[in-house]
């Protein structure tokens, strides 16, 4: 196929179109751009290039004829094509649009996906809403015949209900066999053919996925409970999809992520700028997003990569922004660790936190501190953070997040290192402090964790210690079982007798 008639720009999106299954997100991506480039661009001489005559010569001795050009590409093309204006439609002449359908109303022999699609767009364009299916009459054949082999010839209803003919929609509904927001199989004794696989289904639990509106997938749990045997058993509909519906352009920058985030090149200045969208999302938006996205299981390479170009955009993300970004990249990956961070994980958190301390605060250091069984790998990177992230306002906040957390040993590490800071602190954050070192103590006896911070309170921070702080600390240290135990005697005499 000839494309000297198509411009440099056109011939990018003729080229990708015609590139397989994946047509169709190489062509927005590659249209976004070509906007990028220059926002003015407009997909319409694309659109009258595929709309203007060709003469072909006729199969067989036939005369020559005139057809679009559009017609002359093979049926692939044609579907990506489609769908690629559907994605696009609202930015797109509506008078270009009519005219393409238009054109390809006149293929001799379409394909029944491209026939399927034309139609769809055409009611689109026209608001015209219809319960008719948009099959062919003979595919309404093959289904209903697939539906009789499934549920045994003699039966009526169920899916062979809905395609034999205009049914209204009384007629699909739950008395044969189908409802809003799922399908119901029946199992009727020995009348019914049922695989392996269904039988099975009453005794596990099922994942499906489920397409959303940009083509991304999200998880959809089905569960399903134990079948009585002497009664039959139903499946139970799926649930609703938990995607949620973005507006056009953000669909659009979601399937260019997307496909950055896949890539295995590097990525340039103009795909950086693919992320600028998410600070104009609201926090809803923001969480659909990094839903369809996956990001809590991107791999570190990628992370490291993504954090690099979400911090790069000025202005700076904002506050919700950033707490629902730095909770879906990291915090799974922050628990789930049971070894030394890789340094690509540790750069990944300690940017973030470098420039988002308190969103980094609030979604990521508070729920790990919450936790009732962190280990050294969340304590080792946590003190990180403490000691080249965050200026003594965040550390003051940390520790008092430690005041409602599951002391262990890895959190008496990280209060460890967080005193060992020297933050600025309040005699009645000091006060607090000594109450909760007071109250965990009968648990810590034999801890020389917990004795290395008491006599660093003892020797650091012995400027706010009252005579009501050395009466609650010396019974305290009266059951300490450590070698140290003599240390700290020693050290709050030395503050009785100051």
């Amino acid at each position: 196929m000839s494309l000297s008639r198509f411009d440099g720009q056109s011939k990018l999106l003729v080229r990708s179109l015609l590139s397989g299954v994946t047509g169709v997100q190489r062509a927005l991506l590659v249209f976004g751009r070509q906007q990028r480039t220059d926002p003015g661009e407009s997909l319409s001489a694309f659109v009258d290039t595929l709309c203007q005559d060709e003469v072909t010569p006729g199969e067989r001795g036939q005369p020559l004829t005139v057809k679009p050009l559009v017609c002359l590409f093979p049926a692939l093309f044609k579907r990506n094509l489609l769908s690629f204006i559907h994605r696009l439609d609202p930015i797109l002449p509506r008078t270009s649009v009519l005219r393409l359908v238009k054109c390809l109303g006149q293929d001799v022999q379409p394909s029944p996906w491209v026939s399927a699609l034309v139609r769809q767009l055409d009611r689109n364009l026209h608001g015209v809403h219809s319960e008719e299916p948009l099959f062919t009459p003979s595919c309404s054949q093959r289904l209903e015949g697939l539906s009789q082999n499934a549920v045994g010839v003699a039966e009526t209803g169920g899916w062979a209900s809905c395609f034999s003919g205009p049914a209204g929609p009384s007629e699909c509904r739950p008395e044969s066999g189908l409802s809003d927001r799922g399908t119901q199989r029946k199992r009727k004794g020995s009348g019914s053919i049922l695989d392996s696989d269904e039988e099975g289904a009453g005794r596990q639990s099922k994942r499906r996925k489920v397409d959303d509106c940009d083509g991304a997938r999200v998880d959809a749990e089905e569960p399903s409970g134990k079948a009585d045997a002497d009664s039959p058993a139903q499946t139970p509909p799926a649930p609703e999809s938990r995607s949620d519906t973005l507006p056009e352009h953000l669909q659009f920058s979601v399937l260019q992520m997307k496909e950055l985030l896949e890539s295995q090149t590097e990525w340039d200045q103009s795909s950086k700028d693919v992320f600028k969208v998410l600070n104009e999302c609201d926090p809803s938006q923001v969480e659909a997003i990094c839903r369809i996205l996956r990001l809590s299981d991107l791999p570190e390479q990628t992370l490291l990569k993504l954090c690099t170009s979400i911090l790069a955009p000025s202005p700076d993300l904002s506050y919700s922004t950033a707490a629902t970004l730095i909770k879906s990249l990291l915090l799974k990956k922050v628990l789930s660790l049971s070894e030394p961070a890789s340094r690509c994980l540790v750069t990944a958190v300690t940017s973030l936190c470098s420039r988002c301390p308190r969103p980094t605060c609030q979604a990521l250091i508070g729920p790990v501190l919450e936790e009732d069984d962190i280990g050294n790998p969340q304590a080792e990177l946590l003190n990180r953070l403490i000691e080249g992230c965050l200026d003594s306002h965040y550390r003051l906040l940390m520790l008092q997040m430690t005041f409602k957390s599951v002391w262990g040993e890895a959190v008496l590490s990280i209060i460890h290192s967080l005193l060992d800071s020297k933050p600025d602190l309040s005699q009645e954050m000091f006060t607090q402090f000594t109450e909760q070192l007071i109250f965990q103590g009968p648990k810590f006896t034999t801890s020389v964790k917990f004795a290395k911070l008491m006599l660093t309170v003892l020797t650091k921070y012995s400027s706010y210690v009252t005579a009501a702080h050395k009466h609650c600390l010396h019974s305290c240290l009266m059951l300490n079982e450590t070698f140290l135990k003599k240390s700290l005697q020693a050290a709050l005499k030395r503050i009785t007798h100051s």
